[in-house]
């Protein structure tokens, strides 16, 4: 069955970095666009940033120029690199694998990682 299982979240002081890792299994992750998503209690979902089947990367303006989203197709993986932490970056983060397919939409989520950043 497909599976998406976050790693990598914790409790980070402010400044420091984290690396989120996805493993995805179950489908044939060459051909998804893969994104990490985030959710801050009270507040929606978000996008923070995605990275095409073809390798494009996109980002959120708040994590820009802190965050770098990347792919292995031979293991499956995705990893989200995120530096100089703030507190506004905790949060679940999620993982996700798109695909469209003529008019039908294939969507995953993982279950989520915590990410609190704190002093």
């Amino acid at each position: 069955q497909v599976q998406l299982v976050e790693s990598g979240g914790g409790l980070v002081q402010p400044g420091g970095s984290l690396r989120l890792s996805c493993a995805a299994s179950g489908f044939t992750f060459s051909k998804y666009a893969m994104s990490w998503y985030r959710q801050a209690p009270g507040k929606e979902r978000e996008l923070v940033a995605a990275v095409t089947s073809g390798g494009s990367t996109s980002y959120a303006d708040s994590v820009k120029g802190r965050s770098t989203i990347s792919r292995d197709n031979a293991k499956n993986t995705v990893s989200l690199q995120m530096n100089i932490l703030k507190p506004e970056d905790t949060a679940v983060y999620y993982c996700n694998a798109e695909m469209f397919w003529g008019l039908r939409k294939y969507e995953y989520w993982g279950q989520g990682t915590q990410v609190t950043v704190s002093s």
